[in-house]
């Protein structure tokens, strides 16, 4: 296949699965906002939007850089082994959509690379250097999530205690600065996933000598995972908004700025993290912190279960992925 033809097919596939990012995580900025009726959600979607896209214009590649020249060996990086991996990830995003489970892309992601990576050459072409930073992020954001919400509500709990319910009109107004800052942190950190994995591929086929994200890279990530976020997954903001226990203002604006810091203090280190599961520990920090009892823990089951099968699933996935198609584009 014609190496400018089969770039092509890589960039399609790469912004298809960063659309669906988008498409998939647009819960992990607007679902809260939208429970506590801060905005209607449509408009919690176009702030969304217009955050996500212009997130990673501001906080570097640091991300982009970490998933694609860490994890896998260089030799490894195929277009076919690329490919494979998103793929396996644009699968599992459509799948858990599908059933309304917050899975992570980024975990999706990350197994993608190594399912495909494995079927090429077995366990020496990845770098555990790499797979452990990313598994770090990956693993510790969540916890990292649960205790800064719960901390973060009972600092406010303290300092708006004796305040009447017209301070909800104000914790209202003050997520429009916190759901910002959110979709700003969430856009810098996933779009940045599909800008490593299109820049693997410039490097990989020749159009470029060393790893460096351009400009058009970044412009063309930020789009497809903002137009994404604007149509939005409905199915996991109904999860993510009213499933784990009923939102009121308080809870939306200290978990959203719980998982502002978090993911954007991760994306400035170059940590991928899942936005969709520090948004969900978070809301359970929030509401534990308040009263353990109002939280329906049985339904971080599907989360949890996501959590741990998603890495190995889509490890499996891009091995089959790969062995599809390897007649087709070889190595």
């Amino acid at each position: 296949m014609n190496e400018t033809l089969l770039f092509g097919a890589l960039l399609l596939l790469a912004l298809t699965f960063d659309f669906l990012n988008g498409f998939h995580d647009a819960a992990n900025v607007v679902a809260t906002m939208i429970a506590s009726r801060a905005l209607s959600p449509r408009a919690a979607l176009t702030l969304a939007a217009v955050s996500n896209l212009v997130g990673p214009l501001l906080f570097g590649v640091a991300v982009a850089t970490t998933v694609g020249s860490e994890i896998v060996e260089p030799e490894a990086v195929t277009i076919t082994v690329v490919m494979a991996a998103l793929a396996s990830a644009s699968i599992w995003n459509l799948v858990t959509w599908w059933f309304g489970i917050p899975s992570s892309s980024s975990h999706a992601l990350a197994g993608g690379l190594v399912g495909g990576a494995l079927a090429f050459g077995g366990q020496a072409t990845l770098r555990p250097e790499g797979l452990e930073k990313v598994a770090i992020a990956l693993f510790l954001s969540p916890i990292l999530g649960f205790v800064v919400g719960w901390l973060l509500l009972q600092i406010i709990l303290f300092l708006a205690r004796g305040a009447s319910p017209k301070i909800n009109l104000t914790f209202n107004r003050m997520q429009l600065v916190t759901a910002t800052a959110l979709a700003l942190s969430h856009g810098t950190n996933d779009a940045q996933k599909t800008m490593g994995i299109i820049t693997l591929g410039l490097v990989t086929m020749g159009f470029q000598t060393h790893f460096a994200v351009p400009l058009w890279v970044i412009l063309a990530s930020a789009t497809a995972i903002g137009l994404g976020t604007a149509l939005g997954g409905w199915r996991i903001i109904r999860t993510l908004g009213g499933k784990f226990y009923r939102i009121r203002p308080i809870h939306s604006l200290a978990s959203q700025l719980s998982s502002s810091v978090i993911i954007l203090g991760a994306s400035l280190l170059g940590g991928p993290v899942s936005t969709t599961h520090v948004v969900s520990s978070a809301i359970v920090g929030v509401g534990a912190a308040e009263r353990k009892s109002q939280v329906r823990w049985s339904n971080l089951t599907d989360i949890g279960v996501a959590w741990l099968v998603t890495i190995p699933a889509t490890t499996v996935l891009a091995a089959a992925c790969y062995s599809l198609l390897r007649p087709i584009l070889g190595p």
